[in-house]
């Protein structure tokens, strides 16, 4: 029985997940994007060195998707900085950098579309502007 496909599956999964919250967290609160993609650069150009210079396979896999990921998100803060000034993401008035976001792009909005209550079925479009619109 092999169980490195399961290994690298489960590595997978946990590494973009803790990355994809991780990354809306910080640069939610960060005064700066540089910082934190930084650390997350290191972090990922360290495992994927550790990667390739193991010995033991299933280590090698976790470090080396793990490094990959940390190393994808380093790359998201940017985008998840986009994502806050054309509004897909909320920004957050009580960080100095989104004041300056909100002051310079109309577009950039406190409103989290992910936080509504669900529908329990589709949206029509008309539907989909209100919601927009009450923010």
């Amino acid at each position: 029985m092999n169980p490195l496909g399961f290994l690298a599956a489960t590595t997978a999964f946990l590494a973009i997940w803790l990355g994809h919250v991780s990354v809306r967290k910080i640069e939610f609160a960060s005064a700066t994007i540089w910082k934190p993609a930084t650390v997350f650069a290191i972090f990922g150009i360290i495992l994927e060195a550790l990667s390739l210079s193991g010995v033991n396979r299933p280590l090698s896999t976790v470090f080396g998707i793990t490094g990959i990921t940390l190393l994808w998100d380093a790359f998201e803060f940017t985008r998840q900085q986009k994502r806050i000034i054309i509004g897909h993401a909320p920004a957050n008035p009580n960080n100095p950098r989104h004041l300056k976001i909100m002051a310079d792009h109309n577009s950039a909005t406190t409103f989290d579309l992910l936080k509504r209550a669900p529908s329990g079925r589709g949206t029509s479009p008309e539907e989909a502007v209100k919601v927009v619109e009450h923010r």
